[in-house]
C-alpha cells in the first residue's frame, strides 16, 4: 500500500526545509535506511534517510524547492500503484505537488469564463504530453522571482537534469532545473521580469504540441509580468550591466557563470568576462573563478587612473552608491529567534571586571607543557564551574514554570558566513580544559563546513559570546531562547590598576551577563558574576 512521505523536523527552529538534492529518482527500489535526499535547514544540509520500503512512486518537490514541515515531498508504494487519491486526500500534499497540482489549482480561476471553463477541465499536461514548469517557492518569504538568465531557448532539445534558467528570489539566485525531457515550447517570462510563485515559467513537450489551452487556463501569468516588471527593471540591471556590455561569451552579449561562480567573483571582485568557462557552452562554475589570475587588472586601474589625476576636488564629486545582500534561512532564524527574546523576556545587564593577569599566566604554563588551549577555553570552564554553584542562572522559563538544570551544557557561539551557530559542550563542569578545547575548535570547524548536526546545536542550558578576539572591549548579548542569561566576553585589555595601594600595569577583562528578569534577579546574577571573577583570578581552583 501506497504511503506518503513528508519533510522532517530536524531541529527544533525548522519551520521549512529546501530540498537541495534528490539521491533518487521515480522508479528506483527503496530500502529503509536509505538516503533519498539532502535537506537544507534553518542550520545546516542533512541527509534524509527513509524508514519506509517500496519504489519511489512520486517526487512532489523540486530541488532547491522549501516546503513547510509535514509536508508531502514523495510517495513510496508497490511498483505501479495508483498513488493520486492517496495524494488528493493529504492536506499538506497541495503545497508541495509541482506540476499536476499547480495546474488543478489554476484552473478555477479560469471558471467565470464559460468558454475557457468548459475546456479547462478536459485539458491537462499529460493529456498533451507535456510539462509545465512553474516559478518554484524557494524560501517562505518568496512571492515572486525574477528569471535572471535564460540557457535554453524555445526549440531547444531539454534533459532532464538540464539548468534551463537562473531565478532570482528574495534570498539569492538558484537555478531551476527541467525535471523533463522533450522540446522547450513556451517561455512565459524573458529575463529581467518577475514572475509571481507559482505562474508558468516553461513548458516542455514533444515538438509542436499547441500549448495554448494550458496558458489559458492560468490568467494570472500576463498580469503578473505587467505589474512586476517596473520592480525587475530596477533591481537587476544594476547589478549586471558592466559586466554583460564587456562580455563576448555568448551570442547574447551575456555572461554564462552559474550562481555560485557569481558569487565568489563578486566577493573576490573578479570581472567574469574576464574569465574563461569550462563547463558546456564556455559556462563559468566555481573552479574556474577560484583558478583565475587576472592579468587584465593593471589595464583597469590604468584606465581609472587619468579620472583621478584630472579631478581637481575628488571630495566635492562623488556618486551615491549601496549594495543590498538577500537574507539567508540561518539569518532570518537568527533575526526572528532574537527578536522574539528581546521583545518578550524582559532583559538586564550586569558587568564586571576581572583581573586577567593570573589567568595569563595559567594559560601560558599549560600552552608550554603541549596543550593549546585559549582564554575562551578557560572562560568557558569556570563559567561551567560558577554555575553548578548558582543553579538559578543555569535555568530557563517555561512560562507557568521555571526549570533549573542540573546539569551544564554550554553554547558557544560561532560565527559562519551566514550568521551565527550556538554549538553545545555538554556536561562542561566535569570536562578538563583540553577535552573542551579539542570539542570547541571541532565545532567550529563543522559549524563553517555546516556539518553540524540537531545533536550539536540543541540543549544548552546557558551561553557564552565572546568577541574578545575582534577587540571589543565590552558588549551586551541577546538571550539565546530558552536559557535564561548569555554571558558576553570582552577582550583583555592593559590597562593602570591599583594594586597594594600603587598603580601599575594590568591586564582586566570585562564580562557582561545578559538575565532574564522572569527568572534571574540582579542579587543572583551579581553573585554569579562575583563567584566567576574569584575562578578566573585564582584559575588553580578550576583545578580543584
Amino acid at each position: 500500500m501506497a504511503e506518503v512521505v513528508r519533510m522532517p523536523k530536524m531541529s527544533d527552529t525548522m519551520t521549512e526545509g529546501v530540498l537541495a538534492k534528490w539521491h533518487k529518482k521515480v522508479g528506483d527500489k527503496i530500502k529503509s535506511g536509505d538516503v533519498v535526499a539532502e535537506v537544507e535547514t534553518d542550520k545546516a544540509t542533512m541527509d534524509f534517510e527513509s524508514f519506509q520500503e517500496g519504489t519511489l512512486l512520486y517526487i512532489g518537490v523540486e530541488e532547491g524547492q522549501a516546503v513547510p514541515v509535514d509536508a508531502v515531498i514523495a510517495v513510496l508504494g508497490a511498483e505501479g500503484e495508483d498513488y493520486k487519491a492517496l495524494l488528493a486526500s493529504g492536506g499538506s500534499a497541495p503545497a508541495a505537488k509541482p506540476t499536476e497540482t499547480a495546474t488543478e489549482q489554476a484552473t478555477p480561476p479560469a471558471t467565470p469564463a464559460t468558454s475557457v471553463a468548459q475546456s479547462a477541465p478536459t485539458v491537462t499536461p499529460e493529456s498533451l504530453g507535456a510539462t509545465v514548469i512553474r516559478m518554484p517557492l524557494l524560501s517562505d518569504t518568496m512571492t515572486e522571482g525574477v528569471i535572471n538568465k535564460w540557457y535554453k531557448k524555445v526549440g531547444d532539445t531539454i534533459k532532464s537534469d538540464d539548468t534551463i534558467a537562473d531565478v532570482e528570489t528574495d534570498k539569492a539566485t538558484m537555478e531551476v532545473t527541467a525535471y523533463a525531457e522533450g522540446t522547450l515550447l513556451y517561455i512565459g517570462v524573458e529575463e529581467g521580469k518577475a514572475a509571481k510563485v507559482n505562474d508558468i515559467i516553461a513548458i516542455v513537450g514533444k515538438p509542436g504540441t499547441d500549448v495554448s489551452p494550458l496558458l489559458q487556463a492560468t490568467t494570472s501569468a500576463p498580469a503578473t509580468k505587467a505589474e512586476t516588471a517596473p520592480v525587475a527593471s530596477a533591481t537587476a540591471p544594476a547589478a549586471v550591466p558592466a559586466v554583460e556590455e564587456q562580455s563576448g561569451t555568448s551570442s547574447d552579449g551575456r555572461v554564462k557563470a552559474s550562481p555560485l561562480a557569481r558569487k565568489i567573483a563578486e566577493e573576490k571582485g573578479i570581472n567574469l568576462s574576464q574569465v574563461k568557462g569550462s563547463a558546456e557552452g564556455g559556462r563559468i562554475v566555481k573552479k574556474d573563478v577560484e583558478t583565475f589570475t587576472p592579468s587584465a587588472a593593471p589595464a583597469a586601474k590604468s584606465a581609472s587612473a587619468p579620472a583621478a589625476t584630472t579631478t581637481t576636488a575628488p571630495a566635492v564629486y562623488g556618486q551615491e552608491s549601496f549594495t543590498e545582500v538577500t537574507v539567508s534561512q540561518m539569518r532570518k532564524t537568527i533575526a526572528r529567534r532574537l527578536s522574539e527574546s528581546l521583545f518578550t523576556a524582559p532583559h538586564f545587564y550586569l558587568t564586571m571586571s576581572i583581573d586577567m593577569d593570573n589567568a595569563i599566566e595559567a594559560r601560558k604554563r599549560i600552552n608550554e607543557l603541549g596543550t593549546k588551549i585559549s582564554f575562551n577555553d578557560i572562560v568557558l570552564k569556570a563559567t561551567a564551574v560558577a554555575l553548578k554553584k548558582h543553579p538559578k542562572v543555569n535555568s530557563s522559563w517555561l512560562g507557568d514554570k521555571i526549570r533549573y538544570n542540573n546539569h551544564v551544557n554550554i553554547g558557544v557561539a560561532v560565527a559562519v558566513e551566514d550568521g551565527l551557530l550556538v554549538p553545545v559542550v555538554r556536561f562542561a563542569d566535569t570536562k578538563s580544559l583540553s577535552t573542551i578545547s579539542a570539542e570547541v575548535k571541532e565545532y567550529a570547524q563543522k559549524a563553517k563546513d555546516k556539518k553540524l548536526q540537531p545533536a550539536d546545536w540543541e540543549g544548552s542550558t546557558f551561553t557564552i559570546s565572546n568577541l574578545g578576539m575582534y577587540g571589543i572591549d565590552q558588549f551586551t548579548a541577546i538571550i539565546n531562547p530558552p536559557d535564561a542569561c548569555i554571558l558576553a566576553v570582552g577582550g583583555i585589555s592593559q590597562v593602570p590598576v591599583v594594586k597594594n595601594g600603587q598603580v601599575v600595569p594590568g591586564n582586566v577583562m570585562k564580562v557582561t551577563l545578559s538575565c532574564d528578569h522572569r527568572v534571574v534577579d540582579g542579587a543572583t546574577g551579581s553573585e554569579f558574576l562575583l563567584t566567576l571573577k574569584g575562578l578566573l583570578e585564582e584559575p588553580l581552583r578550576l583545578l580543584v
